[in-house]
């Protein structure tokens, strides 16, 4: 499967993205419709977020959303990374992770941050292979972070 796979930014439309996160929505820990309205947040990554995507064909297989918009303080934060089921283990996870911090560094961003369940451990490992260390773990959450290499 990993042969028909392109990459894209912000493509997909709301409704493809409901649709994604939906098919998604058991993957997440905890599911992702016991902490947000599916729509609603599709809206607002559709409005506010850089999306990198991984398309086959019309489907959206992955789908990293990072709000790239604190220019004060030079601060990404990525707020859901998901790839459909059948699609895992194929490094669209870890490849949309890197355009995102690729897109970071070019953009003048110093840090990225995310927030993900203590119990999602797969999560975990994938952001700290993709050099995410842990912040803070507070009890449910744990806040990881990448500092960035600028060049000058």
């Amino acid at each position: 499967m990993i042969d028909s796979v392109q990459y894209d930014l912000n493509k997909a439309t709301k409704v493809q993205i409901s649709e994604h996160l939906r098919l998604c929505n058991l993957d997440f820990v905890p599911p992702l419709s016991r902490r947000v309205n599916i729509d609603e947040y599709s809206l607002k990554i559709v409005s506010r977020a850089m999306r990198f995507e991984a398309w086959s064909g019309q489907k959206l297989v992955g789908l990293v959303a990072a709000y790239c918009n604190d220019q004060q303080r030079h601060i990404v934060y990525i707020s859901s990374v998901s790839v459909l089921k059948a699609w895992t283990c194929n490094g669209i996870a870890a490849n949309l992770i890197l355009q995102c911090i690729k897109y970071s560094e070019r953009t003048g961003m110093r840090q990225i941050r995310l927030e993900v369940y203590n119990d999602n451990s797969a999560a975990i490992k994938l952001y700290e292979k993709n050099g995410f260390v842990t912040e803070r773990n507070n009890g449910a959450f744990v806040n990881m972070q990448l500092n960035l290499c600028l060049k000058p």
